[in-house]
């Protein structure tokens, strides 16, 4: 990277303006500026453009000579195509103007035909299982590329290879129409005041007013949690829960039984009985067998908890109504709101007590100050007018020895219609020490503006940990940056971070970036780590069944969404609320957790091992350098395994987790 292109600052200056409001002049950022698209028609035309683009650099690397350089060539290519195509897929989840976010989702099914028409081009396979290998890395990017080939269909024969193309594309439109249709559904639920009796009046006070006058609340999580943790209501509740799970309808159960059904198909295209097995032969899970194995194991440790939590979350709904235990049935939209009666009650924690001291803005600055001080990097916020909305963040990434900037971080802080309504980072840009590319990443939450709980600090942390994995990349291809490794470790570096929040020294240095922010007491961080370790039976029991459901929908057998929901979600203690239809917001299952939401639960068992290096002190900076260079500079320049064995120094195992897991 050219120095003229990156904002220098020194390391003292660094310091000032890590702690201080965003930097006054806009400054040069160390990447591409994020194009604005003022209208469909912007859309359109940056669409067009990168395409035609695209195919003409394609032309020109299968006429390529096969030599020394073919790698660094391929990896380019595959560079500018992520310059020209990520902007538009990402700004069909956030971007204000409905118009815009159409004419992107267009625009990106444009891409995935150009995609997957190019993961078959034999020409360019051929070359890459020619091209000289100078050494392990390049090795690795060799065995990664043509297993992306060959996943695509490029080894099959034409007829097959056609079919596989087809599905392919159908896939990415069929993911496109599910998440569009719950970002854009609007859902509301209107209610009296008497019936939000216990939900704080900031949940609701400002919101909208039917004709009669009572409050409507959408679906996002500021509004769903509380009411579901506070409202006396169970009627209020129940409305919200029934309104939360059928987001997405019976149209996006339709596109997932499709999805389901063709994944299979594709999956015989190359010998296969099932998808799971297909999919998972290249993760660390490795086949069908074991994940479920691994499930299993889970299933043993929690299954009591589960039983466990629901006769005391009966007890407190029989304490609370005055009724008789015997008589007393816990339904689903009982079961946060006890379970944080219960918290409160034995731990005196209240989650929203937490909002005051955590201010939105200030808790953003406080979760990546925790990452400068462990990896010896900083963040620095600086004006940008080009980004999709005004309220959004625009940070450099550098490193805090040298002061050189690394990495772009957008951050999307705030509720809004047509958003996208949970929590999650998008890698815009891999980074590139060949290409001297530095990478940029976007992170988008729906945060109340009053404040955090501790619940959505964790939250915060969590979605860091993947804006940092993809930032503090720096491997030789963009191919192998950052995230771009097993899918079933993806979560790992994340998930690792959360347990960082419950920790009183870290939370201490929330002093350093807002003084008069009040200090949380110690005392009710050990009862809130008291308080999140409560219920962890039917915690691990839900994401046990949500991995459960995932295998089992792409199993051998074909199975209808609905009917094979209500059957697993029947079987467990609280039950199937009828007329209910969860897997049709499910949206990780029908893109690219299809067959792979095991992972969360699998990345969290190599979390936990993780964070016993940095037991004595979260905040070490030697251990933290350490984990920065082996764990995320390398991205997928080595297998996960190996890794995570270069940080440790030992093979990864699951003592931690399952130990975790039967701590009383």
């Amino acid at each position: 990277m050219s120095k003229k292109n990156a904002l220098i600052l020194s390391a003292g200056a660094l310091l000032a303006a890590a702690l201080a409001p965003a930097v006054a002049l806009a400054a040069t950022l160390p990447t591409p500026a994020f194009p604005t698209f003022a209208d469909a028609k912007a859309v359109d035309s940056f669409c067009d453009t990168g395409l035609k683009a695209a195919r003409a650099d394609l032309r020109k690397l299968e006429r390529r000579k096969v030599d020394a350089g073919w790698l660094g060539a391929y990896d380019a290519m595959m560079a500018r195509q992520e310059d020209a195509h990520s902007p538009t897929d990402f700004v069909l989840n956030v971007h204000p103007d409905k118009a815009v976010r159409d004419a992107a989702q267009a625009c990106s099914l444009r891409w995935a035909d150009f995609a997957n028409g190019q993961a078959q081009n034999e020409t360019l396979y051929r070359a890459l299982r020619k091209a000289p290998a100078a050494d392990a890395i390049d090795r690795e990017l060799v065995r990664l590329a043509a297993g992306a080939f060959e996943d695509s269909g490029v080894a099959l024969p034409k007829a097959k290879r056609l079919r596989a193309k087809q599905i392919l594309d159908k896939l990415n439109e069929l993911d496109q129409q599910f998440n569009k249709a719950i970002r854009d559904a609007g859902v509301k639920v209107v209610f009296t005041e008497a019936e939000l009796k216990g939900v704080p009046e900031g949940v609701w006070k400002s919101k909208p007013r039917d004709a009669e006058g009572r409050v409507v609340l959408g679906v996002d999580y500021p509004s769903f949690v509380p009411v579901m943790q506070q409202a006396e209501s169970a009627v209020a509740r129940e409305r919200m829960f029934r309104a939360k799970f059928t987001e997405g309808g019976q149209a996006n159960l339709d596109r997932l039984a499709e999805i389901a059904q063709l994944r299979k198909e594709y999956a015989g295209l190359f010998g296969y009985s099932n998808f799971v097995d297909f999919n998972l032969r290249r993760q660390m899970a490795k086949d069908a067998a074991t994940a479920w194995h691994f499930l299993d194991d889970v299933k043993g440790v929690v299954a009591d908890g589960e039983r466990a939590d629901l006769v005391e979350l009966r007890k407190a709904k029989a304490e609370h109504l005055g009724t008789p235990l015997d008589a007393t049935t816990v339904e689903r939209w009982d079961a946060t709101f006890y379970a944080e009666r219960i918290r409160k009650a034995r731990y005196t924690v209240d989650q929203e007590a937490f909002r005051e001291y955590f201010p939105p803005a200030e808790s953003l600055a406080f979760a990546q100050h925790v990452i400068d001080k462990m990896m010896g990097v900083k963040h620095t916020e600086v004006a940008n007018p080009s980004v999709w909305q005004p309220e959004v963040k625009t940070f450099v990434v550098s490193d805090a020895a040298s002061g050189q900037p690394m990495a772009t971080l957008y951050v999307d802080l705030y509720p809004r219609e047509g958003k996208y309504n949970h929590a999650a980072v998008w890698p815009l840009r891999a980074s590139s020490t060949a290409l001297g590319r530095n990478p940029a990443s976007a992170l988008v939450v729906n945060f109340d503006r009053k404040g955090l709980t501790l619940d959505e600090l964790e939250t915060l942390l969590h979605e860091l940990g993947h804006a940092v994995h993809n930032n503090l990349s720096h491997t030789r291809y963009a191919l192998q940056g950052g995230t771009a490794v097993m899918h079933d470790f993806v979560e790992a570096p994340s998930q690792m971070l959360e347990d960082w929040v419950y920790d009183p020294q870290v939370l201490k240095l929330m002093a350093d970036v807002c003084p008069t922010c009040k200090p949380v007491p110690d005392e009710l961080i050990a009862k809130a780590r008291a308080a999140r370790d409560y219920g962890k039976g039917s915690k691990f029991a839900r994401q046990h069944l949500y991995a459960s459901y995932d295998l089992a929908l792409h199993g051998k057998d074909t199975q209808d969404p609905m009917a094979l929901w209500a059957a697993m979600e029947g079987a467990t203690p609280l039950g199937y609320v009828k007329g209910t239809m969860f897997p049709a917001g499910f949206a990780h299952i029908a893109g690219g957790y299809g067959a792979g939401y095991y992972g969360y639960l699998w990345s969290l068992v190599v979390a936990m091992d993780l964070r016993t290096a940095f037991a004595p002190d979260k905040l070490s900076p030697e251990v933290g350098k350490r984990y920065r260079e082996k764990i995320l500079q390398r991205g997928g320049e080595l297998p996960a395994p190996e890794l995570v064995h270069d940080f440790l120094g030992r093979d990864s195992n699951s003592k931690a987790f399952f130990d975790y897991l039967k701590a009383q």
